[in-house]
């Protein structure tokens, strides 16, 4: 069996004294891992790193088999070593991609998503802002999405400024009544409007992260969160100060 595709690599370990095993988010066919013969060589190993597209060819004798990619380099993010600041975005959605996804299952559009982040990692200000929806686009792919349209207890849609940590619904000052300190924060970053700034951002990541770690995490198998997410935060608490 083989295919073609592009993806993004997620990550790569050693095998053996001269191969890689490779795990690359594609387009048509998910999260596939294989291994690169001389992954670790002079010529393979610039191109095999986190962040950076590929065009890859899968092979392998069945289809269960773990079989083996030979890639060709498409875009290389190299340039975000540069940047501390953007270098934590990118390990961390790469570190929740191969934490949250399935091998094999497709998703396309978290995928178009996921390209979209890594472009504005390289050259765009706001990309803390679309890291933010892609945490909230990641959960609702994987069944856990948030409602934030209206308020779950009076149903209106102004004044949203809550979410409910049981249901993931939204909630306005006015229903949530004396209970707000109970709730989680809904900057409007997290609705699609806001400027972006940084504390907005970081309330919006306080509230995804609540959902990561409370509903993705354990029907995952109680894995932890990665540590890649935490240093992100941590980075974007520096810049808010």
């Amino acid at each position: 069996m083989d295919w073609q595709d592009e993806g993004v690599i997620l990550g790569v370990r050693p095998h053996g004294e001269t191969s890689a095993i490779v795990e690359i988010f594609t387009h048509g066919h998910g999260r596939h891992v294989g291994v690169v013969r001389g992954g670790v060589s002079r010529k393979l190993s610039p191109i095999l790193q986190p962040g950076s597209q590929v065009a890859a060819t899968w092979r392998a004798r069945l289809e269960e088999h773990i079989g083996s990619f030979t890639v060709e380099p498409l875009q290389s993010r190299a340039g975000l070593l540069s940047d501390r600041d953007a270098l934590a975005g990118l390990n961390a959605l790469c570190a929740l991609l191969r934490f949250a996804l399935p091998e094999r299952e497709v998703h396309p559009r978290l995928y178009s998503q996921t390209m979209t982040v890594l472009e504005m990692l390289e050259g765009s200000d706001f990309w803390p802002l679309a890291y933010l929806r892609w945490e909230a686009a990641l959960l609702e792919e994987l069944g856990f999405g948030l409602d934030l349209a209206t308020c779950a207890v009076t149903g209106t849609t102004e004044g949203l400024c809550y979410v409910s940590p049981k249901s993931g619904r939204a909630v306005s000052a006015e229903g949530a009544g004396e209970w707000g300190d109970r709730l989680l924060p809904l900057p409007p970053e997290l609705t699609g409007a806001g400027d972006g700034n940084i504390g907005g951002v970081l309330d919006g990541l306080q509230t995804t992260g609540y959902f990561l770690d409370t509903r993705l995490a354990p029907a995952l198998g109680d894995k932890h969160i990665p540590e890649a997410r935490r240093r992100l935060l941590e980075r974007l608490r520096r810049r808010s100060e």
